[in-house]
């Protein structure tokens, strides 16, 4: 297992949930981390405070992920401030519980953008330097809905089914360079975005509760630490898909 002090690891969408456990998660494990937020200033400034509570360094920077410009004056923050990334973790996202009856075209768009779209735009960013060092680490946070569909809507399912795609080219191509390429796929996590879905209840997952934050973080950080595995979606996701 490989040791991540010194490295450094960019996480999107990480003012609270998942994200937020998950960058925590990788400051403890000896990483240096990149905080990133797109409106909860607050939030993301009291998570930078966190980190260097563990004395590690952290950059917090607003960015709207869905915009290349945006992006790449992220990258540019993260780096000039900490250094090159080692480790990306694409979390950021966005849930809209709708029928699909009323899906409009800019709800489709919204999600895509945000949810998919943006882990293209950072995954391209950052490989150039992973590539030089011959040593990376991405990580996306997809959804069990890319695998049944789950309870948010079509746009939201496709969005996360798309982050497989990327997954599996990424990895197959980059394997042999020292960068893995993993998706995570929870199910309802005790997150704002489950718990504000009136159609995400514990009953539909079969250990009887929602997952926790940290549970999926850990899996973040084992991840970033093991070298041999890539191209796979890990489930963390109470039993509710199995393989």
């Amino acid at each position: 297992m490989e040791d991540l002090a010194g490295k450094v690891a960019l996480v999107t969408g990480s003012s609270r949930g998942i994200g937020l456990a998950s960058a925590l998660a990788l400051a403890r494990a000896g990483a240096d981390i990149g905080i990133n937020y797109r409106a909860r200033e607050s939030e993301a400034h009291a998570a930078e405070a966190e980190i260097q509570g563990l004395n590690r360094r952290c950059a917090c920077v607003q960015a709207d992920v869905s915009s290349g410009a945006d992006v790449q004056r992220l990258l540019q923050q993260v780096e000039r401030k900490l250094g090159p990334i080692d480790i990306l973790v694409n979390n950021a996202g966005i849930a809209r519980p709708q029928p699909f009856e009323e899906i409009t075209e800019g709800d489709w768009d919204d999600l895509i953008e945000t949810n998919l779209k943006s882990c293209f735009l950072l995954t391209q960013g950052v490989l150039p330097a992973m590539r030089a060092r011959q040593w990376g680490r991405i990580i996306n946070l997809s959804s069990v809905a890319a695998q049944v569909g789950g309870v948010v809507g079509p746009h939201y399912a496709a969005s996360k089914a798309g982050m497989h795609g990327l997954t599996h080219y990424y990895a197959q191509r980059l394997a042999k360079e020292g960068i893995t390429v993993n998706a995570i796929a929870p199910a309802l996590i005790e997150t704002e975005m489950v718990t504000s879905n009136l159609k995400a209840q514990p009953g539909l997952i079969p250990v009887g509760r929602f997952g926790t934050s940290d549970e999926v973080a850990d899996v973040v950080v084992m991840l970033a630490r093991n070298g041999y595995i890539t191209g796979q979606t890990i489930n963390v996701n109470g039993g509710w898909f199995m393989t």
